[in-house]
C-alpha cells in the first residue's frame, strides 16, 4: 500500500440547490474528482406539494437520484462521498453509508457550488422567469413577486406544501392582484 493512495483520494461531492426557494424542486449535482465529471438531477415541484411534502417524497427521490449518481460514476470502496449538510441530502448519505461507501457530511463551497446553483436557475429559466430576477441578492422577495405578476398560472411552480404558503404567501401574492 504506497503513500500515493492516499494523495490521490477519489472523492464524490454532492451538492443540493433550490431546497431553501418558493418555487420549483431542488436541483442535486455531483462532482467525481479527480476526473472532474459532473451530473445533476432535479427533484420536482411535485414532491414540495400536497400531499408529497407531508409525506417526504423529496427523500424518496433523493435517494433514487443517488443511485443514477453510483450507477454513472462508478465508485468504488475507497471513493469518499462528501454531501453538503443540508437536509434533502441526509437519505443521500444514510443510503451510501448502508451501500459501505465512505460518506462525510460537509460544507460545500466553490465549483460544485456554482455549477448546482446554475442548474436551478437554468430550470428556472426554463419554465419563464427571467434570468435578471436572480441578479438580486434576495431571491425569495424577487420570486414572490414574480408568482405574484400571475399568481393563478404561476402557483403550479410554488413549493405548496410549505406551512408558510397557505397560511402567509399564499394570501399577500392573490391580494396584490386583486
Amino acid at each position: 500500500m504506497g503513500l500515493d493512495r492516499f494523495l490521490f483520494r477519489k472523492e464524490i461531492l454532492i451538492d443540493d440547490s433550490g431546497w431553501g426557494d418558493l418555487i420549483l424542486g431542488v436541483v442535486i449535482g455531483a462532482l467525481k474528482l479527480p476526473e472532474r465529471r459532473y451530473m445533476e438531477r432535479r427533484i420536482p415541484i411535485s414532491s414540495f406539494q400536497p400531499p408529497n411534502f407531508e409525506n417526504k417524497q423529496y427523500l424518496d427521490d433523493a435517494e433514487k437520484i443517488v443511485e443514477d449518481i453510483v450507477e454513472a460514476m462508478r465508485p468504488d470502496m475507497e471513493t469518499m462521498f462528501k454531501g453538503c449538510s443540508g437536509y434533502v441530502l441526509s437519505s443521500i448519505r444514510k443510503r451510501l453509508r448502508e451501500q459501505g461507501f465512505n460518506v462525510k457530511k460537509v460544507e460545500i463551497t466553490g465549483e460544485l457550488q456554482d455549477m448546482v446553483e446554475r442548474g436551478y436557475i437554468r430550470w428556472c429559466v426554463e419554465v419563464g422567469i427571467p434570468a435578471e430576477r436572480f441578479e438580486e441578492n434576495n431571491r425569495f422577495w424577487t420570486l414572490l413577486d414574480w408568482i405574484a405578476e400571475k399568481p393563478r398560472i404561476r402557483e403550479k411552480l410554488v413549493k405548496t406544501g410549505w406551512k408558510s404558503w397557505p397560511k402567509k404567501w399564499r394570501g399577500k401574492v392573490f391580494k396584490k392582484r386583486a
